[in-house]
Formats: structure tokens, sequence, C-alpha cells
């Protein structure tokens, strides 16, 4: 690599590439960043990710990191000034993440492409992937986050999913019975950090100056 800066490829409304750049903001921490569309990926990205999925990092030494969570844990590594790796929670926050990612995800892509799902009706798959927001709920009748009083990893890992989940039908999503859920989502929306992820940026091209992000 000859840039002195990390690189980031993402794609801005993909939910992995969201937590991973959520999880640069909080560490703070400066990258290059190459908005990619995935209709078109740049050879430079599958080079050194072959599977071409977003997020892919790559570091000024050469080492690439082709999973979301791991760019978020490796962020916050370098600095975490927020205590998001708070060491006590880290287990259920990594627990908590596993399920979205494997039991939520799968009946949330169902419930967005239910039309090519066919075997089951959009709202059964809807029910299904409640079975998780219903064990969000619970732990945020007990605090602001997930996990207690302050944003963890579990927070930043889990919300852009469930952004997703309530844009598939937004009336829907706040007329289910899951108030806190409601707030908690509502103030991730807000949030400062979230509204700098989702910041547009040009797709790359070889030859365009490097982007800097956050700006």
């Amino acid at each position: 690599m000859t840039s002195s800066f990390h690189r980031l490829y993402s794609f801005r409304r993909c939910p992995y590439a969201m937590r991973a750049r959520l999880g640069i903001l909080f560490a703070e921490l400066q990258l290059e960043l190459r908005e990619i569309t995935l209709k078109n990926k740049p050879a430079e990205m599958l080079a050194i990710s072959p599977k071409g999925t977003v997020p892919v990092l790559q570091l000024v030494d050469g080492v690439v990191i082709e999973e979301s969570r791991e760019i978020m844990v490796w962020a916050l590594e370098q600095q975490d000034p927020q205590g998001l790796l708070d060491a006590t929670i880290l287990h259920q926050a990594n627990a908590l993440i596993e399920q979205n990612d494997n039991e939520f995800k799968h009946w949330l892509d169902r419930y967005k492409y239910a039309d090519r799902h066919l075997e089951m009706t959009q709202t059964e798959y809807r029910q299904r992937g409640e079975a998780f927001l219903q064990v969000l709920e619970k732990l945020l009748t007990k605090n602001p986050y997930l996990l207690g009083n302050n944003a963890t990893l579990a927070d930043i890992g889990i919300m852009p999913f469930v952004r997703q989940f309530a844009h598939v039908d937004h009336d829907v999503f706040y007329s289910l019975p899951y108030p806190n859920l409601h707030l908690w989502l509502q103030h991730w929306l807000e949030h400062s950090c979230f509204l700098q992820a989702m910041t547009k940026f040009q797709p790359w091209q070889e030859g365009d100056d490097v982007v800097i992000f956050p700006c």
C-alpha cells in the first residue's frame, strides 16, 4: 500500500459496513474510505478479498480484516475512549451479536425479501424476527442501552440490523409493542456518530483523490 492511512472498502447502506464505520468513529480513528457499488466492485478490493463483500479493512502493513465484527473490535482495541469493549460484559455482548448475526439476520433477510422466499408469508417472517426484538426489548426495560447505562459493542453491532428491520415497514414496526426498543433505535438514528457514519460519498474510482473518514 502507498497510502499512509488504513483503507476501508465500504457500502453506505450495508448494515455490516455501518457497524464497522461506527466502530471506527467511536474509536476516534481516521482512515481512507473507498465507497463501492455492489454491481461494480473494484478490482483492488477483490484482489485482497475475493469473497467480494463489505466491509474490508486493509491495514497500512497490508494485513486484511474481512469481517465487520473483527473491524469493530480492531478499531476499539486501538483506542476506546467511551469503553465500548467493557471486559465485564464482553461475553454477553458477543453472545447477543452472535444471535443477531445468525438467527435474526436469517429472518430479517426473508422478511425484507419475502417475494423471494415463498415458503412463508412476510408477516410470518416478521414474527419470527420479532423473537429477537423481544429479547432486546426485555433488556431495554432495565437500562437505556442493551447491557447497561452505557453503549457497548452490542449496541453498535446490532443497531444497523434493527434499523433495517424497521425500514421494511416503518408503520408496522412502530405499531409493535416494543416501546423501549423504539426509543433505543430512535436515539441511535439521531446519534452524532450514526449521522456521521451515514455521510454520502461518491463511489471510488482509480485515480480519485483520497477520501479521509471521518471528514
